[in-house]
């Protein structure tokens, strides 16, 4: 026993107890940072900001392009199952399999371009805005959209045995305006070539009276093709293609005309060329007549006939669009609208009937969230372009244009839609990855907006908005914080100096505190033996 307590006592010998040990590790500490220059400062702080600079840049890029925050998405995919997160949103790899299967080939659907049932007439009313403006409405993109369109729908393998058919097939394809119009008036002084007719009603007429007088030219000519190409059809692919081509001619013909009517106030005559159109041609979906048949009818006020449309063409089996969601919504919200309160609903609950309205608002802008800023008025409208992207912007400046004037006139349904229309964003949070009623929200759109639409004047809207990540915001305080620290000192460096000095006590002081409570109530050995460690 006396050995071991002799070799204990000559251990300690040099260090005679803790005390000493403590004041000498705070005199060394203090003597280190007494010897720090401003320079140190200046150097430490730059380096700091530097790198914090280098982080920031690197994270901005990498989100600009990816969409997401370099940082976080290592920390979730790297270094969340090394601390054995699980995924909860992957319960079942066959059925997530599918289902993202699923997804992608209705992306890939929903983000197809389609042709603008209710698109203007370039000459009357798109001309006449850039005349008046000096904008030019209209993007490359889209008039080359068109230029394929025509290209399709109003040319066949056989026009080169119609001369006129021949000059208006290259007429399709020229760029320049005044290039197409005069190849138009070269192929009439042959015959009377109902493409040729519609060229210039489109491009050429400078009012809607003008347009549908060319128009009504174009389906004389147009209806004696389409019935000698009837006869002929079977007698070979040929004659097929011939026949197939004059249809669209024709169906695109009757569908102007009727647009005509729509615009010069003869709403009525429009609403029967439309049904008499859809009952002749109950196949060619492609044009979407029965879009201007609603909007028809909605200005007729003529719900019931609206309703008995929406429930042929609003069936699950059927691609959707804007304009099918909101005029159910709106058939809805007309119900209760004039009668509601936000205050007496939020008192005694919602009605059946209400419920229903704001389940069909959400239900519409869960489809497009784009809509709702047009129609109260949030956002300003510009005219539509030729071809809509479903679900994105395009689609919703199309709908706005020409139904706003339905949602003003059924009281209180605006009013409705301002109340109810944000829930739709908390009931889907993560819009891209999950969806409620459709498919998650396409990220494609965007992109395809940007194209349709005139970027030079108007704003393209995005959805959903993209929050910048955390680690962005807090590495550029970060590198902001030290560029202004190495710049005081740098500027101040006494100063700065007795700053950082009173800081790092300041900062150590609590521990100070707490280790001399620690060495006034524990045994000296104990403590010692504790250092040693």
């Amino acid at each position: 026993m006396r050995y071991f307590t002799t070799r204990y006592t000559s251990l300690e010998g040099p260090l005679a107890g803790p005390g000493p040990a403590m004041f000498g590790t705070e005199s060394s500490l203090s003597m280190f940072l007494n010897t720090l220059t401003p320079k140190f400062y200046v150097a430490l702080t730059g380096t700091s900001s530097l790198i914090s600079g280098l982080i920031l840049i690197f994270e901005w890029w990498y989100f600009r392009k990816y969409g997401t925050s370099f940082i976080e998405q290592v920390s979730v995919s790297h270094l969340r199952p090394l601390l054995g997160g699980v995924d909860s949103s992957t319960p079942s790899t066959s059925n997530t399999s599918n289902g993202e299967a699923d997804s992608n080939r209705q992306s890939v659907s929903e983000c197809k371009v389609w042709r603008n049932p209710l698109n203007l007439f370039r000459g009357a009313e798109y001309n006449r805005y850039t005349w008046v403006t000096g904008r030019e409405p209209l993007t490359y993109y889209d008039m080359n959209l068109s230029a394929q369109d025509h290209q399709t729908f109003f040319t066949c393998d056989s026009d080169h045995l119609r001369p006129a058919d021949a000059i208006m097939q290259k007429a399709w394809r020229e760029r320049n305006p005044q290039a197409r119009i005069s190849a138009a008036h070269e192929a009439l002084e042959l015959e009377d070539c109902a493409t040729a007719f519609i060229l210039l009603a489109e491009e050429e007429a400078t009012t809607i009276m003008e347009a549908e007088r060319l128009f009504k030219q174009a389906l004389k000519a147009g209806d004696g093709c389409y019935r000698r190409s009837q006869q002929l059809q079977h007698h070979g692919a040929q004659y097929e293609a011939q026949h197939r081509r004059d249809t669209n001619v024709l169906v695109y013909i009757k569908r102007r005309l009727a647009m005509c009517s729509r615009k010069l106030g003869r709403t009525r005559e429009a609403v029967k060329m439309m049904r008499d159109l859809m009952k002749e041609f109950p196949l060619l979906s492609m044009f979407n007549i029965h879009e201007n048949l609603l909007e028809s009818l909605l200005e007729l006020q003529n719900y019931a006939d609206v309703q008995a449309v929406l429930a042929k063409y609003d069936d699950i089996s059927l691609p959707k669009s804007a304009t099918i969601c909101y005029t159910a919504a709106l058939l809805k919200a007309r119900a209760v609208s004039d009668k509601f309160s936000p205050e007496a609903a939020s008192r005694r609950g919602l009605s059946t009937a209400e419920m229903n309205a704001v389940e069909a608002i959400h239900r519409a802008v869960e489809f497009n969230p784009h809509v709702p800023k047009y129609l109260l008025e949030m956002k300003s409208l510009i005219l539509p372009p030729e071809h809509i992207l479903k679900r994105g912007d395009s689609e919703a400046i199309a709908y706005a244009f020409f139904h706003l004037q339905h949602w003003k006139r059924v009281e209180g349904a605006l009013n409705l839609l301002h109340c109810t229309w944000e829930g739709t964003f908390r009931m889907i949070p993560y819009p891209l990855e999950k969806g409620h009623l459709f498919y998650p929200y396409p990220i494609c759109t965007e992109t395809a907006d940007r194209e349709l639409l005139p970027t030079v004047f108007h704003e393209v809207s995005v959805y959903p908005k993209k929050e910048l990540p955390f680690f962005i915001l807090f590495t550029a305080g970060l590198c902001s914080f030290t560029a202004m620290l190495a710049l005081l000192t740098h500027q101040f460096p006494e100063l700065m100096g007795v700053f950082a000095k009173a800081f790092l006590s300041t900062l150590f002081a609590p521990l100070n505190f707490i280790m001399e409570k620690v060495e006034s109530i524990l045994p000296s050995s104990l403590w010692h033996q504790l250092t040693r460690i």
